[in-house]
């Protein structure tokens, strides 16, 4: 019997969801917005909404179950998200429980933190395929992280594993949205890299960034250093050159760690290409040990946000593996 899930990848700004069939990848997708300023409740009630709008092109008995990818923490059972950032009035809520009573149904619910259903996307559909093992980095509003060891998520001892963005590069440096100071996010996370973009453009007046973001940049964008730097802007590219560099910083502190060797970097962020990854390549291996070089690499996942909402429904094949091998006795 074909197997389905439904994938969701809850934003601060939109809920990304998609009908997945195990073998196949994506059937349907949709988009809702959040709303995360009306709180948890209206919260749960898009995704609620989000859910009912795919459930219905397969058969109700071939869907094995929801997975939520969510930013927070979440804890080792998976079923509770702990004040995730931006939502507001959400402490900690069983979301399992809550789905499962708007739903009116029993269906298996996995909810984890949203970097590593992007590297359970990344492992079983996307850039990560041909590896056991690789770290995984996503960049937008702020900088997530997972670890990928023999293609499944190594969690910790509290499930919190994996939090890359606050590792610290700098003790006096910038915080993060959590207060760590230095912490990588703080220089690399959306807000934060339009910020030091704007500083360091003071060196380039005649940037087309300053058509496209206004006199004083204030609606600079990740999206248009980009843009500006594909069309041979020397401020851009320079910006991009200096968060590709703190990259490689970063990423070569857990190689350090984990010896892990491959890298793969996704997010809105990551759509800088070359841009960022050139420079965060040619980064790393300064801040490695020389006898551990061999087999480095920094790749880019190129499923966008589908990684995302891949990564959510294969927690639901991963659950329900697990389950019919521990009543199998394997």
């Amino acid at each position: 019997m074909p197997a389905y899930a439904v994938g969701l990848d809850l934003g601060a700004t939109s809920i990304k969801a998609a009908l997945v069939a195990r073998d196949a990848g994506i059937v349907e997708s949709m988009q809702v917005d959040t709303g995360a300023r009306r709180g948890p409740d209206h919260v749960l009630g898009q995704l609620e909404l989000a859910v009912r709008g795919l459930v219905g092109h397969v058969p109700t008995e071939h869907i094995q179950g929801i997975g939520v990818g969510a930013p927070g923490s979440v804890d080792l059972d998976r079923t509770t998200l702990i004040r995730p950032p931006n939502i507001h009035g959400w402490d900690r809520i069983n979301v399992r429980q809550a789905l499962r009573a708007r739903l009116d149904c029993d269906w298996s619910i996995v909810v984890d933190n949203d970097a590593n259903a992007a590297a359970l996307g990344s492992a079983h559909y996307g850039a990560g395929r041909p590896y056991d093992d690789f770290i995984m980095v996503t960049l937008g509003t702020g900088v997530g992280g997972a670890i990928i060891v023999g293609n499944k998520v190594f969690r910790g001892t509290k499930g919190a594993a994996g939090e890359i963005g606050h590792m610290t590069i700098d003790y006096a440096g910038p915080q993060d949205r959590a207060g760590v100071a230095g912490a990588i996010e703080a220089y690399l996370g959306q807000r934060f890299l339009s910020s030091h973009a704007r500083r360091r453009l003071d060196a380039h007046p005649d940037s087309v960034l300053y058509a496209m973001a206004g006199a004083e940049l204030a609606l600079l964008t990740p999206a248009m250093l980009a843009a500006a730097a594909e069309a041979g802007d020397t401020g851009a590219v320079e910006v991009l050159a200096w968060a590709g560099h703190k990259l490689g910083c970063v990423l070569g502190s857990c190689i350090n760690l984990l010896d892990i060797r491959v890298v793969v970097v996704g997010g809105g962020i990551s759509q800088a290409g070359a841009f960022i990854l050139e420079p965060a390549r040619q980064a790393i291996l300064r801040y490695i040990k020389p006898g551990m070089h061999d087999g480095v690499a920094i790749l880019r996942e190129t499923l966008g946000n589908e990684a995302g909402m891949l990564g959510a429904a294969y927690l639901v094949f991963e659950h329900a593996h697990s389950h019919v091998s521990a009543a199998r006795g394997t």
